[in-house]
């Protein structure tokens, strides 16, 4: 497991302060504030080792109501909201310099048996046939960004299916995106559908969903600063067992945008056809005034 994998799991370790409350540090994100994947995975974190680990998490449901303060801890209250025979349900409040910047609420279910259907996996190409992040980026790219984007995303390995937001500025396209993705590094016995690898994936959810939005109207996004953003809300739902360190197809599109803000959604499927996670999320995103 390479350096930049174990951190990011040290990220996601949270210190236990008292029974519900907890606390985390942060890593430097592509804008200077707290990535909001990181603060959706530790209050996920949180709510989860407060439940028996035979309850799995099968949705969140999260608003980003502050920018966080990279340079500060957060700091995770757990509500016991409720304890039932299936389910188990947290409220999760993140704070910094006594303001409350996140919240989250999560359910967690026993496992059982019932009716399962799903849709068919779209078509994708084979990730090990697509370049690496690090490889796709422009050389005209600017390197301070180049190595921010390459920093923000070193302990997972993503792969865009079709040309990135950043390399197809100035054109236009349809609004979808597929990206591929897995942890840089085995995460040794850790159980497929455990919380480590839903908080993961809960993580990687947040880099890339929003890219639709700018596709369809040809805009290269924060890390070259052509729109400004920001995460609004975040939901998702945990449908079946997968593992984060195998590769995992993130099919994403905007059904719309408008009044400042866009809507991105997103299925996650594992390699053999099992749609694991459903994603939406909306956020701000504006043009820059001149």
């Amino acid at each position: 497991m390479g350096k930049e994998l174990q951190d990011l799991l040290d990220l996601l370790d949270l210190e236990r302060v008292e029974e519900n409350i907890f606390r985390g540090v942060s890593r430097s994100a592509l804008v200077p504030r707290v990535f909001g994947g990181q603060v959706a995975a530790q209050a996920l974190v949180a709510a989860g080792r407060t439940v028996p680990e035979d309850r799995p998490a099968h949705s969140l449901h999260a608003y980003f109501l502050r920018p966080g303060d990279p340079g500060a801890p957060i700091v995770y209250t757990v509500d016991r909201i409720r304890d039932g025979r299936s389910f188990t349900t947290r409220r999760v409040v993140a704070v910094q310099h006594g303001q409350p910047i996140f919240h989250l609420s999560a359910s967690f279910q026993t496992y059982e048996e019932g009716l399962e259907h799903q849709y068919a996996m779209p078509a994708a190409p084979d990730p090990e046939t697509l370049l690496t992040a690090a490889e796709a980026l422009p050389r005209d790219l600017p390197p301070d960004v180049a190595r921010r984007l390459i920093e923000a995303r070193a302990a997972v390995d993503l792969r865009y299916a079709d040309a990135p937001p950043w390399a197809s500025v100035g054109r236009p396209r349809e609004p979808h995106s597929q990206v591929w993705f897995r942890t840089n590094g085995k995460l040794g016995g850790a159980e497929a559908g455990s919380l480590l690898h839903v908080c993961l994936a809960t993580y990687v959810s947040d880099m890339t969903l929003l890219d639709s939005v700018l596709l369809a109207h040809g805009r290269g996004g924060w890390a070259v600063g052509d729109v400004v953003g920001a995460s609004l809300d975040h939901a998702m739902w945990f449908h079946r067992p997968f593992r984060a360190d195998e590769w995992l197809l993130y099919d994403q599109e905007s059904p719309s945008s408008g009044g400042g803000r866009g809507l991105g959604q997103g299925r996650i499927w594992t390699a053999d056809g099992r749609l694991a996670v459903t994603v939406i999320q909306e956020g701000v995103v504006r043009v820059p005034r001149s």
